[in-house]
C-alpha cells in the first residue's frame, strides 16, 4: 500500500506543479534562448527541491497532521504563524480563484460548443467548483485516484503535442543567446512560480505518514518530473518558432495560433487545449487539497462528515465568490503570487529549520545537507525573485509571460 501511496503522492506533487502556467514558459523565456532558460529552470528546481526537503526536516519532529499554521506557531511564534497564514491564504485563495475562473470558462466553452448545451458561464463555474470540492472533501485518497487518471491523460496530450512539434525543431533556434541581460531578471518570477508545490507538502505528509525516506523520494521525483517535461516543452516550442516570433507573441492564444499555423495542423491547438484543461484540473486539485487541510488544521475542524463539509465551504466558497463577482481582484492578486510563494516556499522553510536546528542542536534526525551557506543562498535567491517582481510592477524591467 505504502509504495502505491508514494507513487500517487509523486503524481500529486507533479500535477500540482505542472499547471496551465507551463504554457507561458516559452513566452516568459523567449528572450533568453534555450540554454539560458534551461539553466535558470535547473537552478530554480534545485532551490525548490532543497526547500521542500527543509520542510520534511521540520515535519519530522511535529505531529504528522501538522500544517504550516501549527509548524510556524511552534517554531516561529505568533508573528511567524501570522505570516505563514497570510502567505498560504493569499497564495492559495488567489490560485483557486484563478483555477475556478479558468476551469469554469473552459467547461462552459466545451458544454456549449462540443455538447451543444446552452449553459450560462456562472452555472458552469459553480458546477466545476462543486465537482472538485466533492473530490477534495472525500479525502486525499480520492484526490490521488482522480489525479492519476487526469495525470495519465495529461501525459498522453503532452506526448501528442510534443510529437507533432518535435519533427519541426530547428537546431539553429536553440543556440540563441539572451537578447538582453535584463530579461533574465524578468523571467525569474514566472519560472519560479512554475515550480511551486509547497502548499501541498503537509497534505502529502499526512497521507504517507512520517516516513522520511519515502517522503524524500516523493519530493525529489515529484519535482523532477515537471523539470523534465518543461525542458522538453521548451525544446520543442523554442525550437519550432524563431526567437523574434516568440518575443512578438504577446499572449498565450497568439503563441498557440502561431504554432498551429506554422505546422498547418489543427491537432496542435487541440492537444494544447486538452493539455491546458487537464493541467489546470490537476493543479487545482493539488492546491485546493493543501488549502483544505490548512483550513481544517487552523480552525480545528474534525475529520467527520460535518467537519469536512465546514472545511470544504471555507475552502471553496471564497474563491468561487471572487471568480464570479470580482474577477479583476484575483487577477491583480496573481501579480503578487510570486512574492507570496517566496514567503511560503523559501523564507518560512529556512526560518523554521534555522529555529529548529538551534533548539535541537544534538538531535540525530534527518538534516538536509548544505548547512548555513545553503540556507543563506536560498534566502538570497528569494530576495532576488521578490526584487524582480517589484521591478516589473514598477515598470523598471519588462514584464514577460
Amino acid at each position: 500500500m505504502s509504495m502505491n501511496k508514494t507513487f500517487g503522492s509523486m503524481l500529486i506533487i507533479a500535477g500540482t506543479t505542472i499547471g496551465a502556467g507551463m504554457l507561458a514558459l516559452p513566452l516568459a523565456s523567449a528572450g533568453l534562448g534555450f540554454t539560458t532558460a534551461t539553466l535558470i529552470m535547473f537552478g530554480i528546481w534545485s532551490l525548490m527541491t532543497y526547500t521542500a526537503l527543509l520542510m520534511l526536516e521540520v515535519h519530522q519532529y511535529a505531529d504528522h497532521q501538522a500544517t504550516l499554521n501549527s509548524l510556524a506557531r511552534d517554531l516561529l511564534g505568533k508573528k511567524g504563524q501570522f505570516l505563514a497564514n497570510f502567505a498560504v491564504c493569499f497564495l492559495m485563495y488567489s490560485l483557486c480563484a484563478a483555477y475556478i475562473a479558468g476551469g469554469g470558462g473552459q467547461l462552459n466553452d466545451k458544454l456549449n460548443n462540443w455538447v451543444g448545451l446552452e449553459v450560462s458561464a456562472q452555472t458552469s463555474t459553480v458546477f466545476f467548483t462543486l465537482v472538485v470540492a466533492s473530490i477534495v472533501a472525500i479525502g486525499t485518497h480520492s484526490v490521488d485516484m482522480v489525479n492519476r487518471v487526469l495525470f495519465t491523460l495529461k501525459v498522453i496530450a503532452l506526448v501528442v503535442m510534443l510529437s507533432l512539434l518535435a519533427p519541426n525543431v530547428e537546431g539553429g533556434y536553440l543556440v540563441n543567446m539572451p537578447v538582453e541581460k535584463g530579461l533574465i531578471i524578468s523571467a525569474l518570477p514566472v519560472i519560479f512560480t512554475s515550480f511551486g508545490f509547497h502548499g501541498s507538502i503537509p497534505s502529502i505528509v499526512r497521507y504517507i505518514g512520517l516516513d522520511i525516506r519515502a517522503l524524500k523520494k516523493v519530493m525529489i521525483i515529484g519535482s523532477s518530473l515537471p523539470l523534465l517535461i518543461y525542458i522538453f516543452w521548451q525544446l520543442t516550442s523554442q525550437g519550432v518558432i524563431s526567437q523574434q516570433d516568440l518575443m512578438a507573441s504577446n499572449s498565450l492564444g497568439s503563441f498557440i495560433a502561431t504554432l498551429s499555423d506554422m505546422l498547418h495542423n489543427p491537432m496542435v491547438s487541440q492537444s494544447v487545449s486538452v493539455f491546458a484543461d487537464l493541467a489546470l484540473a490537476t493543479s487545482f486539485l493539488g492546491v485546493s487539497l493543501g488549502l483544505f487541510d490548512f483550513v481544517a488544521d487552523s480552525f480545528k475542524h474534525n475529520d467527520k462528515k460535518h467537519g469536512r463539509l465546514q472545511t470544504a465551504a471555507m475552502t471553496f466558497v471564497p474563491p468561487l465568490a471572487f471568480a464570479l463577482f470580482y474577477p479583476q481582484g484575483f487577477i491583480t492578486a496573481l501579480g503578487f503570487a510570486a512574492i507570496a510563494l517566496v514567503i511560503l516556499a523559501i523564507f518560512l522553510p529556512v526560518a523554521m529549520v534555522s529555529a529548529q536546528r538551534k533548539q535541537l542542536a544534538a538531535a540525530d534526525g534527518y538534516q538536509v545537507a548544505g548547512g548555513k551557506p545553503a540556507l543563506l543562498a536560498a534566502t538570497g535567491a528569494g530576495i532576488l525573485i521578490i526584487t524582480a517582481q517589484f521591478l516589473q510592477m514598477a515598470g523598471v524591467i519588462p514584464a514577460v509571460g
